[in-house]
Protein backbone atom coordinates (compact mmCIF):
# COMPACT_ATOMS: atom_id res chain seq x y z
CA UNK A 1 0.00 0.00 0.00
CA UNK A 2 2.99 2.28 1.10
CA UNK A 3 4.07 1.59 -2.57
CA UNK A 4 0.91 2.43 -4.26
CA UNK A 5 0.39 5.80 -2.90
CA UNK A 6 3.85 6.32 -3.07
CA UNK A 7 3.93 5.93 -6.36
CA UNK A 8 0.25 6.17 -7.36
CA UNK A 9 -1.93 4.55 -9.93
CA UNK A 10 -1.41 4.91 -13.31
CA UNK A 11 -1.97 3.32 -16.85
CA UNK A 12 1.05 1.51 -16.66
CA UNK A 13 0.29 -0.56 -13.22
CA UNK A 14 -3.06 -1.42 -14.61
CA UNK A 15 -1.68 -2.40 -17.45
CA UNK A 16 1.39 -4.99 -16.51
CA UNK A 17 -1.60 -6.07 -13.49
CA UNK A 18 -3.83 -6.96 -16.19
CA UNK A 19 -1.11 -8.67 -17.88
CA UNK A 20 0.17 -11.38 -15.21
CA UNK A 21 -3.52 -11.29 -14.10
CA UNK A 22 -4.69 -12.67 -17.54
CA UNK A 23 -1.71 -14.62 -18.60
CA UNK A 24 -2.00 -16.71 -15.69
CA UNK A 25 -5.27 -17.54 -15.96
CA UNK A 26 -4.67 -18.39 -19.75
CA UNK A 27 -2.08 -20.73 -19.11
CA UNK A 28 -4.19 -22.87 -16.13
CA UNK A 29 -6.67 -22.92 -18.66
CA UNK A 30 -4.51 -24.42 -21.51
CA UNK A 31 -2.43 -26.90 -18.82
CA UNK A 32 -5.78 -28.35 -18.12
CA UNK A 33 -7.33 -28.48 -21.51
CA UNK A 34 -4.32 -30.29 -23.43
CA UNK A 35 -3.59 -33.46 -21.82
CA UNK A 36 0.15 -32.74 -23.42
CA UNK A 37 0.33 -30.33 -20.88
CA UNK A 38 -1.84 -31.64 -18.50
CA UNK A 39 0.28 -34.88 -18.08
CA UNK A 40 3.49 -33.45 -17.24
CA UNK A 41 1.31 -30.52 -14.44
CA UNK A 42 -1.67 -33.02 -13.53
CA UNK A 43 -2.17 -31.01 -10.18
CA UNK A 44 -2.70 -27.21 -9.06
CA UNK A 45 -0.18 -27.69 -6.53
CA UNK A 46 2.57 -28.06 -9.95
CA UNK A 47 0.79 -25.24 -11.75
CA UNK A 48 0.85 -22.50 -9.23
CA UNK A 49 4.18 -23.25 -8.20
CA UNK A 50 5.10 -22.56 -11.97
CA UNK A 51 3.25 -19.57 -12.42
CA UNK A 52 3.19 -17.57 -9.16
CA UNK A 53 5.86 -16.04 -8.33
CA UNK A 54 8.03 -14.64 -4.98
CA UNK A 55 7.28 -10.92 -6.94
CA UNK A 56 6.98 -9.26 -3.55
CA UNK A 57 9.46 -10.57 -1.48
CA UNK A 58 12.09 -11.19 -4.18
CA UNK A 59 10.95 -8.92 -7.23
CA UNK A 60 10.03 -5.77 -5.94
CA UNK A 61 13.48 -5.32 -3.99
CA UNK A 62 15.45 -6.79 -7.17
CA UNK A 63 13.72 -4.44 -9.61
CA UNK A 64 14.14 -1.30 -7.16
CA UNK A 65 17.96 -2.31 -6.87
CA UNK A 66 18.48 -2.94 -10.84
CA UNK A 67 16.27 -0.26 -12.44
CA UNK A 68 15.13 3.03 -12.99
CA UNK A 69 12.45 4.20 -10.94
CA UNK A 70 10.27 5.18 -13.41
CA UNK A 71 9.47 1.29 -14.17
CA UNK A 72 8.47 0.91 -10.30
CA UNK A 73 4.51 1.02 -11.12
CA UNK A 74 5.05 -2.04 -13.75
CA UNK A 75 6.68 -3.82 -11.32
CA UNK A 76 4.12 -3.29 -8.37
CA UNK A 77 0.99 -3.57 -11.10
CA UNK A 78 2.49 -7.29 -12.07
CA UNK A 79 3.23 -8.14 -8.25
CA UNK A 80 -0.75 -7.28 -7.74
CA UNK A 81 -2.15 -9.44 -10.79
CA UNK A 82 0.07 -12.32 -9.66
CA UNK A 83 -1.12 -11.78 -6.13
CA UNK A 84 -4.83 -11.19 -6.83
CA UNK A 85 -4.72 -14.22 -8.72
CA UNK A 86 -3.17 -16.57 -6.41
CA UNK A 87 -5.22 -15.78 -3.48
CA UNK A 88 -8.56 -15.31 -5.36
CA UNK A 89 -8.17 -18.81 -7.20
CA UNK A 90 -5.88 -20.31 -5.31
CA UNK A 91 -8.37 -21.83 -2.34
CA UNK A 92 -10.46 -22.92 -5.11
CA UNK A 93 -7.63 -25.25 -6.89
CA UNK A 94 -6.60 -26.40 -3.74
CA UNK A 95 -9.62 -27.17 -1.54
CA UNK A 96 -10.82 -30.79 -0.62
CA UNK A 97 -13.89 -32.30 -3.60
CA UNK A 98 -16.95 -31.33 -2.16
CA UNK A 99 -20.02 -32.83 -3.42
CA UNK A 100 -20.73 -29.47 -4.90
CA UNK A 101 -17.16 -28.98 -6.43
CA UNK A 102 -18.88 -27.86 -10.14
CA UNK A 103 -20.60 -25.30 -9.02
CA UNK A 104 -19.44 -22.05 -8.91
CA UNK A 105 -19.38 -20.71 -5.37
CA UNK A 106 -20.07 -16.95 -6.67
CA UNK A 107 -19.92 -15.78 -2.78
CA UNK A 108 -17.02 -17.48 -2.00
CA UNK A 109 -15.08 -16.19 -4.79
CA UNK A 110 -16.19 -12.60 -3.99
CA UNK A 111 -15.03 -13.33 -0.43
CA UNK A 112 -11.93 -14.52 -1.28
CA UNK A 113 -11.28 -11.54 -3.61
CA UNK A 114 -12.15 -8.87 -1.05
CA UNK A 115 -9.82 -10.55 1.87
CA UNK A 116 -6.71 -10.79 -0.38
CA UNK A 117 -4.04 -9.17 0.42
CA UNK A 118 -3.44 -7.08 -3.11
CA UNK A 119 -7.31 -6.54 -2.95
CA UNK A 120 -7.09 -4.78 0.57
CA UNK A 121 -4.19 -2.98 -0.33
CA UNK A 122 -5.84 -1.85 -3.74
CA UNK A 123 -9.25 -0.58 -1.97
CA UNK A 124 -6.73 1.48 1.02
CA UNK A 125 -5.43 3.05 -1.85
CA UNK A 126 -8.69 3.97 -3.34
CA UNK A 127 -10.15 5.04 0.54
CA UNK A 128 -6.99 7.56 0.55
CA UNK A 129 -7.78 9.00 -3.30
CA UNK A 130 -11.45 8.96 -2.21
CA UNK A 131 -10.57 11.04 0.96
CA UNK A 132 -7.40 13.26 -0.92
CA UNK A 133 -5.06 12.28 1.57
CA UNK A 134 -2.79 10.35 -0.98
CA UNK A 135 0.12 12.45 -0.72
CA UNK A 136 0.26 12.91 3.07
CA UNK A 137 -0.67 8.99 4.11
CA UNK A 138 2.06 7.97 0.86
CA UNK A 139 5.01 9.73 2.73
CA UNK A 140 3.92 8.34 6.13
CA UNK A 141 3.95 4.73 5.05
CA UNK A 142 7.18 4.68 2.13
CA UNK A 143 9.30 4.12 5.18
CA UNK A 144 7.68 1.04 6.86
CA UNK A 145 6.91 0.15 3.34
CA UNK A 146 11.09 0.13 2.83
CA UNK A 147 11.46 -1.60 6.06
CA UNK A 148 9.00 -4.18 5.24
CA UNK A 149 10.71 -4.72 1.41
CA UNK A 150 14.04 -5.19 3.71
CA UNK A 151 12.60 -7.63 5.90
CA UNK A 152 10.82 -9.49 3.64
CA UNK A 153 14.07 -10.68 2.58
CA UNK A 154 14.80 -11.90 5.54
CA UNK A 155 11.35 -13.65 5.80
CA UNK A 156 12.41 -15.65 2.58
CA UNK A 157 15.57 -16.72 4.14
CA UNK A 158 14.18 -17.96 7.49
CA UNK A 159 11.21 -19.79 5.23
CA UNK A 160 14.08 -21.61 3.09
CA UNK A 161 16.06 -22.34 6.22
CA UNK A 162 13.15 -23.81 8.12
CA UNK A 163 12.45 -26.03 4.79
CA UNK A 164 16.14 -27.06 4.53
CA UNK A 165 15.64 -28.55 8.59
CA UNK A 166 13.19 -31.11 7.00
CA UNK A 167 14.44 -34.89 6.14
CA UNK A 168 12.94 -34.32 2.57
CA UNK A 169 16.12 -34.78 0.16
CA UNK A 170 14.73 -31.82 -2.22
CA UNK A 171 17.80 -32.36 -4.95
CA UNK A 172 15.47 -35.84 -5.57
CA UNK A 173 12.95 -34.48 -8.10
CA UNK A 174 10.35 -36.41 -10.26
CA UNK A 175 10.02 -34.83 -13.99
CA UNK A 176 6.78 -33.34 -12.78
CA UNK A 177 8.26 -30.59 -10.66
CA UNK A 178 10.88 -30.29 -12.70
CA UNK A 179 8.32 -29.54 -15.25
CA UNK A 180 7.05 -27.13 -12.74
CA UNK A 181 10.63 -25.25 -12.06
CA UNK A 182 11.22 -24.77 -16.18
CA UNK A 183 7.95 -22.84 -16.74
CA UNK A 184 8.95 -20.96 -13.78
CA UNK A 185 12.36 -20.07 -14.52
CA UNK A 186 11.91 -20.23 -18.16
CA UNK A 187 9.25 -20.22 -19.94
CA UNK A 188 6.87 -17.72 -18.17
CA UNK A 189 9.39 -15.16 -18.43
CA UNK A 190 10.21 -15.94 -22.46
CA UNK A 191 6.55 -15.97 -22.92
CA UNK A 192 6.21 -12.29 -20.86
CA UNK A 193 9.01 -11.42 -23.29
CA UNK A 194 7.40 -11.76 -26.26
CA UNK A 195 4.10 -10.14 -24.60
CA UNK A 196 6.15 -7.02 -23.99
CA UNK A 197 7.23 -6.74 -27.58
CA UNK A 198 4.18 -6.89 -29.12
CA UNK A 199 2.69 -4.24 -26.71
CA UNK A 200 5.82 -2.19 -27.56
CA UNK A 201 7.26 -2.10 -24.04
CA UNK A 202 10.66 -0.14 -24.02
CA UNK A 203 13.61 -1.88 -22.67
CA UNK A 204 12.74 -0.83 -18.81
CA UNK A 205 9.56 -2.01 -19.36
CA UNK A 206 10.04 -4.81 -20.40
CA UNK A 207 13.07 -6.10 -17.80
CA UNK A 208 10.57 -5.05 -15.03
CA UNK A 209 7.71 -7.62 -15.72
CA UNK A 210 10.62 -10.12 -17.40
CA UNK A 211 12.12 -10.18 -14.00
CA UNK A 212 9.11 -10.36 -12.25
CA UNK A 213 7.96 -13.15 -14.34
CA UNK A 214 11.50 -14.47 -13.49
CA UNK A 215 11.36 -15.21 -9.45
CA UNK A 216 11.31 -18.16 -7.89
CA UNK A 217 7.77 -19.85 -7.15
CA UNK A 218 6.01 -17.82 -4.25
CA UNK A 219 5.95 -18.72 -0.79
CA UNK A 220 2.35 -18.36 -0.79
CA UNK A 221 2.18 -21.63 -2.87
CA UNK A 222 3.34 -23.05 0.12
CA UNK A 223 1.54 -21.70 2.43
CA UNK A 224 -1.89 -23.02 0.60
CA UNK A 225 -0.65 -26.52 -0.15
CA UNK A 226 -0.28 -26.41 3.81
CA UNK A 227 -3.45 -25.11 4.84
CA UNK A 228 -5.38 -27.41 2.80
CA UNK A 229 -3.08 -30.16 3.21
CA UNK A 230 -1.96 -30.74 -0.60
CA UNK A 231 1.25 -31.92 -2.03
CA UNK A 232 3.06 -29.85 1.16
CA UNK A 233 6.42 -31.75 -0.12
CA UNK A 234 5.78 -31.14 -3.90
CA UNK A 235 5.33 -27.47 -2.85
CA UNK A 236 8.21 -26.75 -0.62
CA UNK A 237 10.65 -28.82 -3.14
CA UNK A 238 9.70 -26.34 -6.24
CA UNK A 239 9.87 -23.06 -3.55
CA UNK A 240 13.27 -24.59 -2.09
CA UNK A 241 15.09 -25.36 -6.15
CA UNK A 242 13.90 -22.26 -8.25
CA UNK A 243 14.73 -19.94 -5.35
CA UNK A 244 17.91 -22.01 -5.16
CA UNK A 245 18.45 -21.92 -9.06
CA UNK A 246 17.26 -18.44 -9.50
CA UNK A 247 21.01 -17.03 -7.85
CA UNK A 248 21.79 -18.05 -11.39
CA UNK A 249 18.79 -17.57 -13.42
CA UNK A 250 18.05 -13.95 -12.48
CA UNK A 251 21.34 -12.46 -13.57
CA UNK A 252 21.02 -14.68 -16.65
CA UNK A 253 17.89 -12.88 -17.54
CA UNK A 254 19.80 -9.55 -16.70
CA UNK A 255 22.64 -10.52 -19.24
CA UNK A 256 19.65 -11.67 -21.98
CA UNK A 257 17.87 -8.21 -21.78
CA UNK A 258 21.11 -6.24 -21.59
CA UNK A 259 22.09 -8.15 -24.98
CA UNK A 260 18.95 -7.51 -26.43
CA UNK A 261 19.09 -3.67 -26.16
Amino acid sequence: MGLLLKEGIDINLIKSALLAFSLIGFLIIVINKFPIFKNRLPNYTLQLAGLIGNTSFLGIPIAIALLPSSTINFTIGFDLGTTLFAWIFGPFFLKEKSQNKDILNIKGLINAFINSPASRGIIGVLLAYLFQIEDILGNYLWIPARIVIAFAIIVVGTRLGLITIQKDNFFQINNEIKFSILLKLFILPFLIFLISKLLNFNFYQSSAVILQAGTPTAISTILMAEAYGVNQKIASKILFTTTLFSIATIPLLAIFMNALN
